[in-house]
């Protein structure tokens, strides 16, 4: 079979050109390469949208941890306290203890959900007859919703690490690796999955209405201005209004995962999702309780949000025009 193209070949005369590839394989190369570029540039993005804006506000987000995973009573005056006295005793970089596993997690975590958002998009896009267009709200809130649970389901092992080196002292783990060992030997490898479930019930709001609630404001934006691309200070309060309802929806779920996930060094043993609010709203009470930290929350998590979504977009376009100026790979 083979033989003819080699005496093909081989029967082409010096000056003479082989055939080009038809019309159709060139297109469908083009889009191929196209495709891979689009995924490789979600990936960075995401990446770096997930890093920047975990490590500004980290001291908040140790110090909520800290809170939602005891029975301390929550207040700004408290957490303050938190804060100022870890710094006395610790230092300043003592902050950001446990910032290196969020990283860790995060990076992955961030460009995988980034990435998969662009891709449901584009799937569901086509699907519904949307491609490249904003999609319709059930399709939109669809994409934020599995994006989020694709990323949580992937790297979930790395959330339960960084939870850990939160809320213990840093002579208990000396690093990311040794989290994994003890609780592998300690407690075994099915604690690296504890709190999975109520991780993916709450991913599932919080995903859907972040990104549903961003994409939805950027469109009525583009509608009332007429400009495609909003300004940076508008996208960050996009972002903002984003996290303030994605978090505000699921953050009993987010209490609930912290101390599963917890459990096993603050010596409490919570066996189910519905086990653990009872017993959390028996000791601390409904809002005090499954709630506990909100307030901080809504000062960290906009800002978080609002950051990382404003990052993804911002490289994003950066990425196209180095790549229109012939400055990235083809």
């Amino acid at each position: 079979m083979g033989s003819g193209v080699h005496e093909q070949q081989r029967s082409l005369t010096q000056g003479e050109v082989a055939p080009l590839p038809s019309s159709s394989q060139s297109e469908g190369s083009y889009e191929g390469m196209k495709q891979t570029r689009s995924v490789l540039n979600s990936l960075f993005s995401g990446a770096l949208a997930g890093a920047v804006a975990k490590t500004a506000v980290a001291p908040l987000d140790r110090t909520k941890i800290i809170f939602q995973v005891s029975s301390n009573r929550f207040s700004a005056k408290e957490a303050y306290r938190l804060i100022y006295r870890t710094y006395l005793k610790d230092g300043f970089l003592s902050l950001w203890r446990g910032n290196s596993a969020t990283m860790v997690r995060v990076i992955p975590y961030a460009a995988i959900q980034f990435c998969a958002h662009e891709q449901y998009k584009r799937l569901l896009g086509g699907y519904y007859g949307f491609q490249g267009k904003v999609l319709p709200p059930v399709p939109r809130l669809l994409a934020g919703s599995l994006a989020g649970t694709t990323a949580a389901m992937l790297t979930y092992p790395l959330d339960v690490v960084r939870a850990r080196m939160a809320v213990t002292p840093k002579e208990m783990y000396s690093n990311i690796l040794h989290v994994f060992a003890r609780i592998s030997q300690e407690e075994g490898i099915k604690t690296l999955f504890r709190g999975f479930t109520p991780t993916i019930l709450g991913v599932v709001p919080y995903a859907g209405l972040s990104f549903f609630t961003y994409e939805t404001l950027k469109k009525l934006h583009a509608e009332r201005t007429g400009r495609a691309h909003p300004y940076s200070y508008e996208r960050l309060t996009f972002g903002a209004c984003a996290g303030l309802i994605g978090q505000s929806a699921s953050y009993p779920l987010d209490v609930v995962r912290r101390r599963m996930q917890t459990a096993g060094v603050t010596g409490h043993t919570y066996g189910t999702i519905f086990g653990t609010m009872r017993e959390i709203v028996s000791e601390e009470g409904f809002i005090r309780g499954l709630y506990k930290g909100l307030s901080m929350n809504w000062v960290k998590g906009p800002i978080a949000v609002g950051i990382s979504f404003t990052t993804f977009d911002l490289t994003q376009i950066l990425l196209k025009k180095l790549h229109q100026m012939g400055f990235t790979g083809q």
